[in-house]
């Protein structure tokens, strides 16, 4: 695709980036095809290669409406296309680009501003924790419709850390809303490790992975995130606080693992902090990666009956991360009887982050398609490996939604 960068974008770091990524699209459509939002909609400006239109027309000179806001919006970064692209174009990152762009050229309504400073601000927050325990006091209280986003509290097991040292250790991010959320995940996942013979360390200083206010187009506001993850995390990754040299950086949230491998991208221009980033996202491990060592491990201490489980893979990993088949491979080798949904197991179910709050009726649609088709399955229970998707599934089914860590760690 030829391009004319305006002289607004031309020698930028953003318009060079965005004017390679263009360049390698050859407007062959294979995109629209996979994409849920076309899918939905049925309009070309719903679907990758309309977006692409829309953001090349923005670089090159041409004035963004609340109408490019609009469909900018509604892509859900799934990064479905990229899977199907036979060019190799790097949509997420160009979304990227355009969504910062719009954003500072297109004024939101004020209550639109309002919900997204929210979000931004209150899921990154200390006091998200406290205020959600408020949210479970009255949870017995309020409608269903909001109910179903407040889940109940957790059992006192999910706070339970294994408390053996190892001589191989590896680093957990615990995420900014998973340990309020869905504490029993982090601790499983230690519980887990342990049982492998593997210490999980945190660090206390690391907060969100960045990806809430890089997706809201606050890319400012994400890199500052980025920076502070890298400086609590630094320490660890030298070995120099007596603890030992760790072997990997671990995520059990893919939304959070595609970002944090995306670092030394994101920080590439930065004199302060590349190499560090570089550095960083190298050491970056889906928990799913960790299976074909945790297996041989695990296999002997296996003391309960494995459930069916039904396992939606998130897009944050088959997409996003390029991981396909090590969740399912891995625990059918421990003997669990698994399988994907009968159909466009590719497709999202409407999570994506604040998607399910900012766009909920596209993403209810998606996530009753998604849920359809599990149910044939007829899994005790459904497993995924995002708390995002985790959460926006289990707010449509009476099947239990797990982490597959959480179910591996109760049959230990």
């Amino acid at each position: 695709m030829q391009v004319h960068l305006s002289p607004e974008f031309k020698g930028t770091h953003e318009g060079e980036a965005a004017e390679a990524i263009l360049r390698a699209c050859v407007h062959c459509g294979f995109c629209t095809a996979t994409c849920p939002t076309y899918q939905l909609l049925g309009d070309e400006l719903d679907g990758p290669r309309g977006r692409i239109y829309l953001m090349k027309q923005v670089l090159e000179g041409a004035t963004p409406t609340r109408a490019t806001q609009e469909h900018l919006d509604r892509c859900l970064t799934c990064r479905n296309c990229e899977s199907t692209c036979p060019s190799g174009v790097q949509y997420g990152a160009l979304l990227e680009i355009g969504r910062d762009i719009v954003e500072a050229k297109v004024e939101r309504p004020r209550g639109e501003r309002l919900q997204r400073w929210l979000l931004r601000e209150g899921l990154t927050s200390r006091a998200f924790a406290p205020m959600l325990r408020l949210g479970q006091w009255f949870r017995p209280f309020v409608p269903q419709a909001l109910k179903a986003k407040v889940p109940e509290p957790a059992p006192r097991r999910a706070h339970a850390w294994p408390q053996r040292h190892h001589p191989r250790k590896v680093l957990l991010l615990q995420g900014c809303v998973q340990p309020a959320l869905a504490p029993n995940i982090n601790s499983a996942t230690a519980r887990v490790l342990d049982a492998a013979g593997i210490q999980t360390l945190v660090a206390d200083g690391a907060g969100c992975c960045g990806a809430i206010r890089l997706h809201a187009a606050d890319h400012a506001g994400g890199l500052a995130d980025v920076r502070r993850n890298i400086d609590a995390w630094w320490p660890l990754v030298e070995g120099i606080t007596g603890l030992g040299k760790i072997e990997a950086i671990v995520m059990n949230a893919s939304g959070c693992g595609v970002t944090v491998r995306d670092y030394g991208r994101l920080l590439a221009h930065d004199p302060d902090y590349a190499a560090k980033a570089a550095r960083v996202s190298g050491l970056t491990r889906d928990l799913s990666e960790l299976l074909p060592d945790l297996v041989p491990r695990l296999r002997p201490k296996l003391r309960r009956a494995l459930p069916r489980l039904a396992y939606h893979p998130p897009c944050t990993l088959q997409h996003g991360q390029k991981l396909r088949g090590g969740v399912e491979s891995g625990l059918r080798e421990l003997g669990f009887n698994i399988e994907l949904a009968v159909a466009d197991a590719n497709l999202c179910c409407g999570s994506a982050g604040t998607y399910s709050v900012l766009q909920p009726a596209l993403a209810t649609e998606l996530r009753d398609r998604k849920l359809a088709q599990l149910a044939p399955r007829q899994a005790a229970a459904i497993v995924s490996g995002n708390i995002g998707c985790i959460q926006h599934l289990q707010s449509g089914t009476s099947t239990p939604v797990r982490h597959w860590v959480e179910v591996l760690d109760e049959v230990l």
